[in-house]
């Protein structure tokens, strides 16, 4: 786990060449197609414990994190309006982070419980490359949905009203 820890370090150094060249939307999209490809490698290597698959994902740790709720955090501090940066920094830490993961973590255990068989001598036996599948499948509809509706509007910001 701490190589996924190096490898988020090392993106977060890198960030801002990348933020330069791909610019919001497309951070967010390879961000998120890091998920996809992390999902993925964690399900092919499963049923054969392909070392280096798993590696490979918690390598992608780095992307996943920065590229996806960095750069998030930067895209909403350009766009909210300065007196409400702060609510709109919380508000999506909130969906993300609180309800986003939360709600996630508890449809992955329910999950877990429908992919998990009884043996015959009383052990039980997850199908983890299905487990790995639905992750994997469901950050791939969530990235082509963004990628086609997403309009990156932070140029357009508007002012706060005036307090008072």
């Amino acid at each position: 786990m701490a190589n996924g820890q190096y490898a988020e370090i090392v993106f977060m150094l890198l960030m801002p060449a990348f933020f330069a060249r791909l610019g919001v939307k497309w951070m967010l999209g390879v961000g998120m197609l890091a998920w996809v490809v992390r999902y993925g490698l964690f399900a092919a290597a499963a049923d054969d414990n392909v070392r280096w698959m798993v590696l490979g994902g918690i390598l992608l740790h780095g992307i996943c994190y920065d590229f996806f709720f960095v750069t998030g955090q930067i895209y909403v501090d350009k766009f909210a309006p300065v007196a409400l940066r702060g609510q709109a920094q919380g508000f999506l830490v909130l969906m993300t982070q609180g309800l986003g993961l939360g709600t996630g973590a508890y449809l992955m255990k329910e999950l877990k419980k429908d992919l998990t068989t009884a043996t015959v001598d009383g052990g039980k036996v997850v199908a983890w490359s299905d487990y790995w599948l639905y992750p994997a499948a469901f950050a791939g509809i969530v990235l082509l949905v963004f990628l086609v509706l997403f309009r990156n509007r932070a140029s357009q910001r508007v002012s706060a009203p005036a307090a008072g």
